[in-house]
């Protein structure tokens, strides 16, 4: 049940970014066709556009507005009583747009009917994206985690860490009850119940413990850096996104080198924005290449999220390969 009103209060969530352009670029490229009905000229185009932009927009920016503001209310009713809400909210919204022109004396005489119709129409198909948009997270969250958890926890890892515990027991027990620990705080976090956002702390430290287990296994061969800025510790991140990158400068960085490598995490705040970078020194010469599956569950996983005020990156220069995030606080 938690979940299902989860998903409903996401329905409504305008306040967004990326939901707020798309919309308004939606309207805006509906003006420009409805323009051109009647428009003989370039310049009859323009003013007809301009026209019903200047009742378009102010309606649809009022339409994103009051649906966020009610975006909980509205997500505690049932799926019909949303449409036919967004949809009513819609319909006052052109009116008010049509009110604007009519308070300019550019619409004599009023088309009221039309507008309120023309309105409630844009609405559904405003609604109905965002009804879209919540639904797509559920199954892309799922296969992503399930994704992750093929990635993270494979069976030559759990064998090999299970292997170094095993050499451990007798002649540092100390050591192989910590790596246990770890392993088994890995898969807690591994198996818990699924959550769309947790705090980069708790990313960071389950990062902390993979790296701890694999400490082990590669010794003096694995050198971690870490550089953390505690103002961005509450930022939020889709769970599990940030050990399969860690698992990834292992995997390409130190494994194929004899010399090891070195893993460097950062955070940093930047404002409203927080910078999240895993950089790894790739071995000179080193022809293995990975076929880029994490990364892009990342990144898709990061989009869902936060939509366009996320931003991934990866890029390999000069021998270390570096993965850039950047997410809102």
């Amino acid at each position: 049940m938690p979940e299902l009103v989860r998903a409903r209060d996401l329905v409504f969530d305008t306040c967004k970014v990326g939901v707020v352009l798309r919309a308004v670029l939606f309207v805006q490229a509906i003006a420009a066709v409805v323009g051109l009905f009647g428009a003989t000229t370039l310049l009859s185009w323009l003013t007809q556009m301009a026209l019903f932009t200047g009742a378009a927009l102010p309606a649809t920016l009022l339409w994103l507005l009051a649906v966020c503001v009610l975006k909980k209310p509205l997500g505690h009713l049932p799926m019909p009583a949303q449409w036919a809400s967004g949809v009513a909210l819609g319909a006052l919204a052109a009116l008010y747009g049509c009110g604007l022109l009519v308070w300019m004396g550019l619409a004599d005489p009023a088309p009221w009917l039309g507008s309120a119709a023309a309105g409630a129409l844009v609405a559904t198909v405003l609604v109905a994206a965002l009804v879209w948009r919540t639904k797509a997270r559920t199954p892309a969250g799922t296969t992503a985690q399930l994704a992750e958890l093929q990635a993270r926890i494979r069976p030559h890892f759990l064998f090999n860490t299970l292997n170094t515990a095993i050499a451990l027991v007798r002649e540092e027990p100390a050591k192989a009850e910590n790596l246990l620990e770890d392993l088994s705080e890995l898969f807690r976090h591994a198996l818990a119940d699924t959550q769309e956002a947790v705090p980069l702390r708790q990313e960071l430290e389950l990062a902390e413990h993979y790296l701890a287990i694999e400490q082990l296994r590669f010794g003096e061969r694995l050198k971690v850096e870490w550089s953390i800025d505690e103002t961005a510790s509450k930022a939020m991140l889709p769970p599990l996104i940030l050990q399969p990158l860690v698992e990834n400068a292992v995997k390409h960085g130190v494994e194929p080198s004899p010399d090891g490598a070195m893993v460097r995490i950062s955070t940093q705040r930047r404002g409203s924005v927080v910078v999240i970078k895993v950089t790894n020194t790739v071995p000179a010469g080193s022809g293995r290449r990975g076929h880029g599956l994490a990364l892009n569950n990342v990144r898709q996983r990061l989009t869902l999220l936060h939509d366009v005020q996320g931003r991934f990156q990866s890029a390999l220069v000069n021998g270390v390969f570096q993965v850039r995030l950047e997410i809102p606080v």
